[in-house]
């Protein structure tokens, strides 16, 4: 890892020591604990905002996959009966 850049930051002395604890489970240390910590988390938010974006586009898109599932239906709708009118006629 040659390209670290040293911060400092505040922590709750609980969370620290929460944090220290899993650290000395691990034979790691801190820095490298907060690495990962900060990699998960960036990874899970922009987890959450595909999900978002997903969500936001599956919403602008509901009244246009209405209107053509609807189309679909009145295309299909005679076929359907056509199709069930043989099957009956078969039976």
């Amino acid at each position: 890892m040659g390209n670290l850049k040293r911060v400092m930051i505040s922590l709750p002395n609980q969370l620290l020591q929460e944090v220290d604890g899993y650290v000395k489970k691990s034979s790691g240390n801190r820095s490298e604990f907060i690495r990962e910590a900060m990699k998960l988390y960036l990874e899970e938010k922009k987890k959450q905002e595909i999900r978002e974006q997903m969500k936001t586009g599956y919403l602008e898109m509901s009244a246009i996959n209405l209107q053509l599932a609807d189309e679909g239906i009145k295309c299909d709708g005679p076929t359907i009966y056509f199709y069930e009118e043989k099957l009956a006629e078969s039976e």
